[in-house]
């Protein structure tokens, strides 16, 4: 069993994987992290083979998570996975492929292995990133701009009158400022995504993933496959696990 560790910007989140077989793990909020906290959490999990770290969060964060596992764990090797210039039949396009995110490069790779066709494949994350698939898995590049919540967060702070809210409203013109704010987010999410998809001269799938997958796909006017365990399922590819 290899124990699959996604750290993100925002969250912590890790599964189990095994031939095939797929144990969904949980998420901390990165602003919970602590060692006390990791340890409770993981302490009933078996003895992994493996530990495979994705990580593009905070470097104290990644030290954390290496020491209780270390702690728990100390004959397992720990592998911190990066993104390559190829591997799996996936080709970076990246001119220095180690600078693509490691999550996005994950993304690909399982991508690539279930959803076999060309594709465009959105993170909803703290950031929202869109990568470009072929079929042939040759990564075209892809765009990075702020996920919704850092979007409203840089309003607030931007700005004296513009209040912050995690608040959810209907999608048709605001009567308040924080509708407004929140409808003029998503529309700039979804504006992203069905621009780059409507300059691709044949069809591609939608792959969506991350924290605000659901979010965004309910305001899409084409129709998105969500898979929320995606960056974690090529951590599993990048380990060697087959199904």
């Amino acid at each position: 069993m290899n124990l699959l560790i996604d750290m993100g910007n925002s969250r912590l989140k890790w599964a189990q994987a095994s031939q095939g077989q797929w144990l969904s793990g949980l998420a901390i909020g990165n602003q919970q992290l602590d060692e006390a906290t990791l340890r409770q959490a993981w302490q009933a999990l078996p003895t992994p083979q493996q530990i495979g770290i994705a990580c593009v969060s905070a470097s104290p964060l990644l030290a954390l998570v290496q020491r209780v596992a270390t702690t728990l764990w100390p004959d397992a090797p720990i592998i911190q996975v990066q993104a390559q210039k190829q591997a799996f039949g996936v080709t970076n396009a990246y001119q220095q492929p180690e600078k693509l995110g490691v999550d996005r490069w994950l993304a690909l790779l399982a991508a690539h292995r279930y959803y076999p066709a060309a594709a465009c494949v959105v993170d909803c994350g703290t950031a929202i990133t869109v990568d470009l698939l072929e079929a042939n898995g040759e990564h075209r590049g892809g765009y990075i701009s702020p996920g919704l919540t850092l979007m409203k967060q840089a309003l607030a702070q931007g700005t004296n009158a513009l209040p912050f809210s995690a608040g959810h409203y209907p999608e048709h013109p605001a009567q308040s400022t924080e509708a407004a704010i929140h409808g003029g987010t998503l529309l700039a999410a979804r504006g992203l995504i069905e621009h780059v998809l409507a300059t691709r001269s044949a069809p591609n799938q939608l792959l969506l993933t991350g924290g605000d997958a659901h979010i965004i796909a309910e305001h899409l006017n084409i129709p998105a496959l969500i898979d929320s365990d995606l960056v974690l399922r090529g951590l599993a590819i990048a380990l060697g696990e087959t199904d």
